[in-house]
């Protein structure tokens, strides 16, 4: 990864967060305007009920051409907000700001058509005031408070007042108390109802912005790591370079060449030479340098026994139990970045349980499952819940937790997710989930490798 690779990724990542503080990408308005659609159904049917009721029942006259009129244009109007957010899944503050005004409008025409401000149904308009304060941005509510005063006033100075018997003094018989009461009972239960779900949708929208956030960062962190490792590969290759040379030197001198002792002491070093180059390779290779080559056109089966086969070779475990349980193969395309995941939650399970540890993979519909168990002390309860996050770790020395991290990471980019779970008696399980669909190939298609990824720390 170069230097402007980073910046280009720090710069996505900061629109990504400004856009997402500025909800745009915030589902919650999409939800909020979809219960506003559900109460404005609410709101023509208790419509209906209402003029019904009161012409029938109390035999009061009303301009019932021009309240249907003004009922017809809120189902049309509602019709076209649920066409129109069927499909659209981002609602914003202006949009939701216009469709409070609709409402605000539609119940202003009934209201002057039925008596306006003696109406006691004009305390509806504390709903759509409570409402706006619920779901609009602070301008927006005091917009929707001033628009309900001029309608209050309006309603006052320009409509017909209702044409109620005089029952005043009848009490809870009083058309007039009749209606406030109902009013009120309207307004109460809706609130309650709808309120509650507005502010659950807020909470969850609030969460996944807040997890986003987390993710934003935590990929801004592997872009840095990844520049920081690329840099110190390149590096140390040339004293690896120079080393080997040496080491060749050496196995010519004549006082060397004729002592075996010092032949086996310095093939030693050679392979440990070439598996410091090996390492290193794998880190250009993450870091998204020298890609073509990373690329491995194999099969599952064969790519994870030889992945399985090389740890136990280079780990002197006591016992490792390794449960291919896959069965029918399918041509895949890896490369070092996915091996490395695998390879260093094996390392850490080693570091606690170098007795014993296991492998078992296997297929779930169309995912790949590949559980790492060993019977060393187990996750502590608090540090379940915070798999994959950086620099969390039970081994108390400073600069680890960043092998789960990386590993995380790399399974959320190929679709996949990671989990732990502590094993009953001693013992703890780390399940890798991948999607087979991210790594699969078709007959005839070419090896395609998933985005960079930084090499791998050892160490959780």
């Amino acid at each position: 990864m170069t230097a402007a690779d980073a910046v280009a990724k720090r710069r996505t990542l900061r629109e990504r967060w400004q856009r997402l503080r500025q909800g745009e990408q915030n589902p919650a308005g999409h939800q909020n305007m979809l219960l506003l659609i559900q109460l404005r159904w609410l709101a023509v049917l208790g419509q209906v009920s209402t003029i019904a009721f009161v012409v029938l029942v109390f035999d009061l006259h009303l301009p019932l051409p021009h309240m249907l009129e003004v009922l017809s244009c809120l189902v049309a109007f509602n019709i076209a907000s649920h066409l129109r957010w069927h499909e659209r899944r981002i609602a914003t503050n202006a949009e939701l700001f216009l469709a409070l005004l609709v409402d605000v409008a539609v119940l202003t025409f009934q209201l002057y058509l039925s008596g306006g401000i003696t109406n006691p149904f004009a305390f509806l308009y504390l709903m759509q005031i409570i409402l706006s304060a619920v779901l609009l941005k602070p301008w927006s509510s005091w917009a929707i408070v001033g628009v309900t005063m001029l309608c209050l006033a309006g309603l006052a100075l320009f409509s017909e007042p209702l044409a109620l018997p005089p029952d005043h003094n009848a009490g809870l018989l009083s058309l007039y108390v009749e209606g406030t009461l109902i009013c009120f009972l309207l307004n109460a239960g809706l609130m309650v109802f709808f309120i509650t779900r507005i502010s659950s949708n807020l909470r969850a929208g609030d969460a996944l912005l807040a997890d986003l956030r987390q993710r934003a960062a935590e990929e801004d962190h592997i872009v840095r790591m990844g520049l920081l490792a690329s840099g110190a590969a390149h590096e140390l290759g040339t004293p690896l370079a120079t080393v080997s040379v040496i080491l060749g030197d050496w196995k010519r001198m004549p006082e060397i060449s004729q002592r075996q002792d010092m032949l086996d002491d310095i093939a030693e070093m050679e392979a440990q030479l070439q598996r410091c180059k090996s390492i290193v390779s794998g880190v250009l290779l993450s870091a998204g340098q020298a890609r073509g080559e990373s690329s491995i056109k194999t099969t599952l089966n064969t790519f994870l026994d030889s992945v399985a086969e090389d740890w136990r070779k280079s780990r002197p475990v006591a016992v490792f139990d390794y449960q291919n349980l896959i069965g029918q193969d399918l041509p895949v395309a890896f490369d070092s970045a996915i091996k490395q995941m695998l390879g260093n939650v094996l390392d850490n399970a080693f570091e606690v349980s170098p007795h014993w540890l296991s492998l078992e993979v296997r297929r779930e519909g169309g995912l790949l499952l590949m559980e790492v168990s060993d019977q060393g002390p187990g996750f502590p309860e608090w540090m379940i819940n915070q798999i994959g996050k950086p620099y969390q770790s039970t081994k108390g020395k400073p600069g680890r937790g960043l092998g789960l991290f990386f590993v995380v990471n790399v399974a959320r980019k190929l679709g996949g997710r990671v989990w732990a779970s502590n094993l009953p008696g001693a013992g703890a399980r780390v399940t890798l989930e991948l999607p087979l669909s991210a790594i699969s190939l078709e007959a005839d298609a070419e090896p395609v490798v998933g985005s960079a990824t930084p090499a791998f720390p050892s160490g959780a």
